[in-house]
């Protein structure tokens, strides 16, 4: 088989490459917005869903712990009840709070596509390079 001849100069090899390269940047950049728009979109639903949600258990709990009060303060005094509750609430809390933190360590929010064809990007300029 034989090689193909290009009847382009020098100058207008360069040209062509030059112009390809700023499409593809320009591509990648379009990649990068869409892929964090959606991840954006997608965790941003989930935050809203976990405050509304947050909110409904927070006054379903607030009822709860009064009515726990109001029970416990027929055996003790209406302090104390009230304190035992405070506790109560203060580590059902502070592990719902350490929960989530972890799960939100684990999201992945950095645009992976865009890293792999970025990268592909480059070896495809190394090769036209040589």
């Amino acid at each position: 088989m034989q090689a193909r001849q290009d009847d382009r100069s020098l100058g207008e090899l360069f040209s062509d490459l030059t112009r390809e390269m700023s499409n593809l940047v320009r591509q990648e950049v379009e990649l990068a917005k869409t892929e964090m728009t959606g991840k954006a979109s997608k965790a941003g639903k989930n935050a809203a869903m976990l405050i509304v949600g947050g909110a409904m258990l927070y006054a379903a709990f607030l009822a709860l712990v009064a009515t726990c009060i109001i029970a416990l303060a027929y055996a003790l005094p209406w302090w104390l009840a009230a304190l035992i509750m405070t506790v109560i609430v203060a580590i059902i809390g502070g592990v719902l709070a350490w929960i989530s933190a972890q799960k939100l360590k684990t999201m992945q929010l950095a645009p992976t596509e865009t890293v792999d064809t970025i990268k592909e990007d480059a070896t495809w300029m190394k090769q036209q390079a040589t």
